[in-house]
């Protein structure tokens, strides 16, 4: 499928690579039919790309990345909802806002995206832990995390792939690891 996006241009999104969100993002219900982008830069920033409304085009962050303690813990409801039968075979996004002041930047840690990576369904699931915001800032998290893996790059011998810019393309789901970070809620 040829999809014309708003922000990406052109993109091929392979049929294994559609995410559907039955309930649509908060805000976005009527959506339900999504890709994931990767921009081509090393802010490991990923976009999450409606491919039914070409402007439409949500970024999103491994939890991890910022928070490594992050935990999502899935009703019995919500599991059945994700067809997870393993809590093991999915991956755990969080939304963020960026307004223009990129330091300002948040990440919605309430309601992250929940992906099934074996069923390429997805569920925005409001998690009912009082310790999660909804405008986490973590944006000086972020710029360490992204200083470190600079670093780590200038001591290795991956400077020849450093310097190679790369190109914004679609994330292959069957390549996304599971996050590790989802828990069955115990009865």
């Amino acid at each position: 499928m040829v999809v014309q996006t708003g922000r990406f241009g052109r993109l091929e999104v392979a049929e294994s690579d559609l995410i559907s969100i039955p309930g649509g993002i908060l805000g976005f219900p009527e959506y339900t039919k999504f890709c994931l982008v990767d921009p081509g830069d090393d802010v490991l920033i990923v976009w999450l790309q409606s491919l039914e409304n070409a402007e439409l085009a949500i970024p999103m962050l491994e939890p991890k990345i910022f928070k490594p303690d992050y935990t999502v813990r899935l009703s019995a409801a919500e599991l059945r909802e994700l067809k997870l039968d393993n809590v093991n075979q999915s991956a755990v996004f969080t939304l963020l806002t960026i307004g223009d002041d990129i330091t300002l930047m948040s990440a919605n840690l309430k309601a992250p995206l929940v992906i099934n990576l074996r069923e390429n369904i997805a569920r925005q699931v409001v998690l009912q832990e009082n310790e999660y915001t909804i405008k986490h800032p973590m944006f000086k998290e972020l710029r360490t995390h992204l200083m470190t893996i600079a670093a780590q790059r200038r001591g290795s011998s991956a400077k020849d792939e450093e310097s190679a810019p790369r190109e914004s393309g679609i994330i292959s789901i069957a390549s996304i690891p599971p996050s590790l970070t989802v828990k069955a809620l115990q009865a």
